[in-house]
């Protein structure tokens, strides 16, 4: 996970809904098609980590080349899907990626004029019957009327329609004519699972709450001068107090919800440091440099002081689960493994931060569901910060030095220009920024000028 010290703040992006737009250039949804540039050339000099790469392929079944393509599609795919969600308006249906490398994004709109536009970004359009604000709209009924029966309710984008997971015969039908909602806008799953918070699984490195349970960081913030870290609200109540990994006094939550979110924080004494780390595999440093969501369908990584490093991939954002203690909305549900005491743990698409662990079933022997507490509304609720810089290596041998205003996680439009290195390029292709994908490093996207 994240050294064992997290401090979270909150950056202004623009927390409204299920993509978000990180910092960078303008967006420009009508740009003029890039010069074509595969994404084999565009990875040759990408710097995707070991630690990274070796996860994805024992997870997911993909080769390093596999999984580096991969990533570069996703990372395109992230900010093409904000671009159109902005644009679309009320009309965006959702994204989500297919293919064994996340090679197509398909956007849905449920207006026909759009699909041009969508096509034009570089993305398939579907058009679909209902908004996703519409299907949200009714999902928030059925959750203010669901039971332990009726633990898990989504929309999936790809069907347009409500799932709801029933774990007895009958239950989805009783909640739906309960709510008033139609029945044609759901399909019934039946399901033996029942999720509960994981109050006894770790996330990154771990850390104890009075001195007793178990939970793990998720991403170090800051506020101000305080350091501290993003975790679960359901590993504690503002006013209890924390220890390291180490057992050392490390701070206490400030502010904690649970049920309704599952979002809390963490503020360290003067012992404790904010890093932009997640703990990778075998302990390895995987950086953040932002916290973008990324579609349904993205590869996602979670790192827990139980379980450790485990892959998998996004399956549908803004999910409501019942828990005994109640009922969380707005989570994201996965396929990434999860045990007691990787609560409160970081999940990481690539190098942008997406959530901290909630709850699940299943295990990492046979395989199961977990939900993450998206980061950025955490951010925004506390007013945090997500470290994203410092105690970097700096550059190598030969290499400029950094600085200016091309950023890591930004998200670029073709034709935007930015400055590193002392040096002013011009953008190639649309896509969001990453750790490896420097300027003088990736010429299929940046144009030294």
């Amino acid at each position: 996970m994240l050294k064992r010290h997290a401090r979270t703040a909150c950056t202004a992006l623009a927390a409204a809904g299920l993509l978000l737009a990180a910092t960078g250039g303008a967006t420009a949804a009508d740009a003029p098609s890039p010069p074509a540039a595969s994404a084999a050339e565009t990875l040759r000099t990408a710097d995707a980590q070991p630690e990274l790469l070796a996860a994805m392929q024992r997870d997911l079944g993909l080769t390093p080349t596999q999984a580096r393509t991969r990533l570069a599609h996703e990372a395109e795919a992230g900010a093409t899907a904000a671009r159109l969600r902005d644009r679309l308006g009320a009309a965006f249906a959702g994204a989500w990626l297919d293919g064994a490398d996340a090679g197509t994004l398909t956007v849905a709109t449920t207006r026909a004029a759009d699909t041009a536009a969508i096509r034009a970004a570089g993305a398939e359009a579907r058009l679909v019957g209902r908004s996703l604000a519409d299907l949200d709209a009714a999902k928030a009924a059925l959750d203010r009327a669901a039971t332990a029966e009726t633990p898990v309710r989504y929309v999936d984008t790809r069907t347009n329609a409500l799932v709801i997971e029933e774990t007895r015969p009958g239950a989805a039908a009783r909640l739906l004519a309960a709510t008033g909602t139609d029945s044609a806008l759901a399909t019934v799953v039946r399901t033996a699972e029942a999720p509960r918070p994981l109050y006894d699984l770790r996330g990154g490195d771990a850390y104890y709450m009075n001195g007793s349970g178990r939970c793990s960081v998720g991403f170090p913030v800051t506020k101000g001068t305080t350091q501290g870290f993003a975790t679960a609200g359901h590993c504690g109540r503002a006013g209890t107090t924390t220890s390291g990994f180490n057992q050392v006094a490390q701070g206490s939550f400030q502010a904690s919800v649970f049920p309704g979110n599952d979002m809390a924080w963490v503020a360290a004494n003067g012992n404790w440091t904010s890093t932009p780390f997640v703990k990778g595999s075998g302990g390895a440093n995987v950086q953040v440099t932002g916290s973008v969501l990324q579609p349904v369908g993205s590869s996602v990584c979670r790192s827990g002081s139980t379980t450790g490093w485990h892959c998998g991939t996004v399956q549908q954002h803004n999910t409501s689960v019942t828990y005994p203690e109640g009922t969380i909305s707005g989570v994201t549900r996965t396929t990434v493994c999860a045990e007691p005491g990787d609560s409160g743990g970081s999940y990481i698409s690539g190098s942008q931060a997406q959530g901290v662990t909630s709850g699940g079933s299943g295990n990492c022997s046979s395989g199961g569901t977990t939900f993450f507490q998206p980061l950025n509304p955490i951010l925004s609720a506390y007013g945090l910060t997500l470290k994203t810089a410092g105690s970097d290596p700096g550059p190598g041998p030969g290499d400029p030095e950094p600085g200016g205003t091309w950023k890591a996680g930004g998200v670029y439009a073709t034709g935007a220009t930015v400055t590193y290195g002392g040096a002013t390029y011009r953008c190639l292709q649309g896509h969001q920024a990453q750790t490896g994908w420097e300027p003088p490093a990736v010429p299929a996207l940046w144009q030294r000028l």
